[in-house]
C-alpha cells in the first residue's frame, strides 16, 4: 500500500527542499527532451508547475548554474547548458552543497589577511584597479545583471594590492572554488547591491591605509557572502512536494 507522507513526519525522510527542487527540474528536462540551447519555463511557471515559491525556483536555480547545468540570463530567460543525461547531477549538486562551508572558510583564512595588506601596500594604479572594478560592477548591477564579473575583479585588484605573491598563488588556486560562492551568493535576493556596497567600504579602508579596518570589512563581507539560502536550515512549511512511501 502507498501513503503520502507530510507534515512533521515528512520532515523526517524528505530531502532538503532544494535538492529535491533540483530532482523535479532535471526530470522535467529528461519528460520535455529539452536539450542543451533551449530555454526552459520562466520561475513564475516552474513555481507553479512544482508548487513551491518563486524565491525557492531562483535558488535552486543559482546551484543548478554553478553546476554548468542552467545559465540565467538578464533577459534571455533560463538556457539550459548541459546535457539532461548526465546522471550525476544530483551529486554535483549535494557536492557543491556541502563543500561551500569549507570554501568560505579558506576564503576568510586569506582575504582577511589580504585585506589588511592591501591598505599597508596599496600603491596609486592598485586604488585604481579597485576604483575600476566597483565602476564595472556598478554597471553591472545598474543593468539587471548579478554583477560577478565585478566582484571577481575586485577581489583580483585586492589581492594585488596585497602585494605577497604566496597568497596570491592560494588564491589562484581555489578561484573555481570561489566562483561557486560568488555566483551562489551574488544569486541571493538584493546580495548584489549589498555586495557593492561592502566592495566600497573594504576600497575606502584601503585607501585610508586603515589595515585593521580593511580586514574587520572583510571579515563582516565574507560572513555576508556565506549566508545563502542552500545553506540554511529553515524551509517553507508547504513545499508541494510530498513523498511517496510504499507501507
Amino acid at each position: 500500500m502507498r501513503s503520502h507522507v507530510t507534515g512533521t513526519a515528512a520532515s523526517l525522510v524528505r530531502p532538503r527542499l532544494y535538492e529535491r527542487i533540483v530532482q523535479r527540474i532535471h526530470q522535467l528536462v529528461l519528460d520535455e527532451g529539452f536539450g542543451p540551447g533551449d530555454r526552459l519555463p520562466p520561475e513564475r511557471e516552474l513555481a507553479v508547475m512544482l508548487g513551491v515559491s518563486r524565491a525557492s525556483i531562483s535558488q535552486a536555480l543559482v546551484a543548478l548554474e554553478v553546476v554548468g547545468f542552467v545559465q540565467v540570463r538578464h533577459g534571455d530567460g533560463i538556457i539550459l547548458t548541459s546535457s539532461a543525461r548526465n546522471p550525476g547531477l544530483i551529486d554535483e549538486f549535494r557536492a557543491h552543497r556541502d563543500r561551500l562551508p569549507a570554501i568560505i572558510e579558506a576564503r576568510v583564512a586569506l582575504e582577511v589577511q589580504l585585506a589588511r595588506l592591501a591598505a599597508e601596500r596599496r600603491t596609486e594604479a592598485d586604488l585604481r584597479a579597485l576604483d575600476g572594478a566597483l565602476e564595472w560592477m556598478a554597471a553591472e548591477v545598474d543593468s539587471g545583471e548579478r554583477g560577478a564579473g565585478g566582484d571577481e575583479r575586485f577581489h583580483a585588484a585586492l589581492t594585488a594590492a596585497g602585494h605577497l605573491e604566496l597568497l596570491a598563488r592560494f588564491m589562484a588556486e581555489i578561484a573555481e572554488l570561489v566562483r561557486e560562492t560568488r555566483l551562489e551568493s551574488l544569486g541571493q535576493p538584493g546580495r548584489s547591491e549589498r555586495s557593492l556596497e561592502d566592495h566600497r567600504r573594504i576600497a575606502a579602508a584601503v585607501r585610508d591605509g586603515d589595515g585593521e579596518g580593511a580586514a574587520r570589512l572583510m571579515g563582516r563581507h565574507l560572513s555576508h557572502v556565506a549566508d545563502v539560502a542552500l545553506l540554511r536550515k529553515s524551509s517553507e512549511p508547504s513545499t508541494g512536494l510530498e513523498l511517496e512511501t510504499d507501507a
